[in-house]
């Protein structure tokens, strides 16, 4: 079983814009995929979300998700990451994330304006501590 240690895995998932298609349980038991932007920190994935968002209701919930992250050309790829999440409110890593987070996906002239669009008030840090990881670089072979 791979780990978000593995350099391979860390590779692929932090290769240019790629999103991660987050899976969670809707309130009335339906499974709910949606896209997030995300970073990489130590061995967690990390990302913002509203506080009265779907997902983060959802966290409240049952904190158990699932991220599948693919590179969409061939050779085709994916990394799934599955396991709990963790929430903080803390504004100094909200701030700190959502600037890495739009840096990576706008560019990083525009980090901070991303960064202090999603890290203020109403905005959450959510961090996926993976419990399995399920790494194929290569779909095609």
């Amino acid at each position: 079983m791979a780990s978000l240690s593995d350099p391979d895995v860390r590779a692929f998932l932090t290769r240019g814009t790629r999103t991660g298609k987050l899976a969670v349980v809707a309130a009335d038991g339906r499974p709910m995929v949606t896209p997030v932007w995300f970073v990489l920190d130590g061995d967690e994935l990390v990302f913002t979300t509203g506080i009265s968002s779907v997902k983060a209701k959802a966290f409240a919930r049952d904190g158990r998700v699932a991220v599948c992250v693919d590179l969409e050309e061939p050779p085709y790829g994916e990394v799934q990451l599955q396991g709990s999440v963790t929430l903080s409110k803390n504004p100094d890593e909200l701030l700190r994330v959502a600037t890495e987070v739009g840096g990576r996906y706008m560019g990083h002239d525009r980090a901070v304006e991303f960064g202090t669009r999603n890290g203020g008030p109403g905005m959450i840090v959510v961090r996926l501590r993976p419990s399995k990881v399920i790494a194929n670089f290569d779909v095609t072979a």
